[in-house]
């Protein structure tokens, strides 16, 4: 192995490579991408899953942070037509460049931990250009994104990616699967955005206001939490009794919620 190839992890971009082998088919099976379609994979690494990709005949965008393993990922894909790299920061990437259709673009990626979360959030914001995503994440991630109401696990992640999304949560991963391994187990989810939203809100920034207030203080009572955005007789006007905690409310009933806040701010 050559000098150049001796890359370590680095703990401040939260990265763990994927090594094992049987894990990297799996994910590929998982993906399945073929000739003709568009992909882009987030944080490619030392492109375990890169080289993959690319032998499906499919066009691969890479957006990769460090500056040190673009090299690296050059002089081992660089030949390839289906190959073009992206360095630079993911979180602030405009995924409009790339030019993708609406509704076909696949992303891939093993994101790192400290990153995941608003990762997902501006994603979410280009929706409407993604066909699917998988993703390596921390497992209770994972499980945050496809929990239901009632439970410690759903919260504003849980709400939002829902909104958008159909979630699968495909398989678990165990730390020895990476170099170095992470302390946490890992898991790949399946993201599917909506081809028609299945509770569109009148504005969905406004619905992200308000599940943030709810879950902000997700111990006390929505008359409580949202006090600063509606009122009780409004949360009652939806639907929704005050005396609730945010998790106890699905979907549907924060999209109402929302819609009260909409009309109350168009009839100021």
């Amino acid at each position: 192995m050559t000098e150049q190839y001796q890359h370590r992890a680095r703990k401040r971009f939260g990265q763990n490579f994927l090594h094992d082998a049987g894990v990297i088919d799996r994910i590929l099976r998982s993906i399945h991408a073929k000739p003709g379609e568009h992909l882009l994979e987030i944080g490619p690494g030392q492109g375990a899953l890169t080289e993959g990709l690319l032998d499906s005949g499919a066009q691969l965008d890479v957006v990769e942070l460090d500056k040190d393993l673009v090299p690296i990922l050059n002089q081992q894909f660089a030949g390839k037509d289906n190959f073009r790299l992206h360095q630079g920061d993911a979180l602030k990437f405009d995924f409009t460049s790339l030019g993708a259709e609406p509704a076909t673009l696949r992303v891939v990626g093993n994101l790192p931990y400290n990153i995941s979360t608003p990762l997902i959030f501006h994603l979410l914001h280009n929706a409407h250009l993604i066909r699917d995503m998988h993703f390596m994440l921390q497992k209770e991630v994972v499980e945050r994104m496809a929990a239901g109401p009632g439970g410690g696990d759903w919260g504003r992640l849980s709400i939002m990616v829902q909104y958008h999304c159909r979630v699968e949560h495909l398989f678990n991963v165990g730390p020895g699967a990476f170099n170095p391994p992470p302390k946490v187990d890992s898991a790949i989810v399946r993201l599917v955005p909506h081809t028609t939203l299945p509770h569109p809100a009148k504005d969905h920034r406004l619905l992200e206001r308000v599940v943030r207030e709810a879950f902000n203080q997700r111990r006390k009572t929505l008359r409580n939490t949202l006090k600063a955005l509606l009122p009780n007789e409004a949360i009652e006007a939806a639907g929704v009794d005050g005396s609730l905690r945010p998790e106890q409310l699905d979907l549907a009933a924060f999209v109402r919620l929302a819609d009260q806040l909409a009309e109350r701010s168009d009839a100021l």
